[in-house]
């Protein structure tokens, strides 16, 4: 009896102790277990001279699924997605330069032509030719501007959120960030990731305060960084959005989105659909800007569903 109550209470005491003597471990091992949840591990990959940290999953013998990230965010976006997919997908998701684990380099060109020609070499490196590729906020814009500059090299498109597109309503985010001395997206410090937090998902889940430091401390410190990349993308969203652009999306397309997204507004949606011919689309009613995370089973069965087809 002694043993195993031993067996029992050990892990619970051990996690006890992580999560308070050691917050940092306790993180690492979530990660570690989501991944494992997930079927994914991570990896790397050297492109034009730069390491590239991706998460990769499932049979490669099995159709190539590659989802890119949102702004502010990395790979391990998609392990809370990855386990309804890699069973039947190879899945990779890539940290961009300047997020994650890639380059931070703050010199380097961040508008969205040069980060998906950066993808196309990444693809490259891994021997990836024709994938199904996806990608939330501006990863889908990434994931956009990837389908009509290189048409060839995809087997369809999955578009969740995604930035680059002009819609008949403004955003929350659009009207805040017309004031140029405020960035919505970047944590002005630690007290301010609720509020950011409850800006990016419909219903925000409790962050303990113990784990705060470790789970934002990488957005604080690359706070500078942040700040100057979502300028550049602000600006070319201003400038140059791709609504003119879409009739030259010629692969099978699925658009994803959350009613209550208050960063890229749901009217973007029939700017989509009308743009990219025989496109289909999908909008979750009780979900906001990140459905791979909100809604991760339902909007993979959605995916899976359009993946199915093509």
């Amino acid at each position: 009896m002694k043993i195993l109550l031993v067996l029992i209470f050990a892990p619970l005491i051990t996690l006890a102790l992580l999560y308070f003597l050691f917050p940092e471990q306790f993180v690492q091992l979530m990660r570690w277990l989501m991944r494992r949840r997930a079927r994914v591990v991570r990896k790397t990959v050297t492109v034009d001279g730069r390491t590239w940290p991706y998460l990769e999953g499932g049979d490669r013998s099995k159709p190539t699924l590659v989802m890119v990230h949102g702004f502010g965010a990395d790979k391990d976006h998609w392990t809370f997605y990855a386990p309804w997919l890699t069973k039947d997908y190879h899945l990779i998701a890539p940290d961009l330069p300047g997020f994650g684990e890639n380059d931070r380099d703050g010199e380097l060109p961040f508008d969205v032509e040069t980060q998906a020609a950066r993808l196309k070499a990444f693809l490259g490196a891994l021997g990836i030719e024709r994938p199904h590729l996806g990608g939330n906020s501006m990863g889908g814009w990434i994931a956009l501007r990837f389908a009509i500059d290189y048409p060839d090299r995809l087997r369809s498109l999955t578009l969740m959120n995604n930035a680059g597109i002009v819609g008949a309503n403004e955003s929350e985010l659009q009207k805040l960030a017309a004031d140029r001395d405020y960035n919505p997206l970047v944590l002005a410090s630690l007290e301010d990731a609720d509020r950011l937090i409850a800006f990016v998902v419909r219903k925000p889940t409790h962050v303990p305060a113990r784990l705060k430091p470790v789970i934002y401390a990488d957005a604080l410190r690359h706070r500078d960084l942040l700040d100057k990349i979502f300028w550049v993308i602000a600006d070319e969203m201003e400038q140059k959005p791709l609504n003119d652009e879409l009739a030259r999306v010629k692969v099978p397309t699925l658009i994803i989105w959350g009613r209550h997204d208050k960063l890229i507004d749901v009217s973007c949606v029939a700017v989509l659909e009308k743009g990219i011919a025989g496109s289909t689309a999908h909008i979750f009613e009780d979900v906001a800007h990140v459905p791979m995370i909100e809604a991760p089973k339902a909007t993979a069965m959605v995916q899976r569903e359009f993946l199915a087809k093509h």
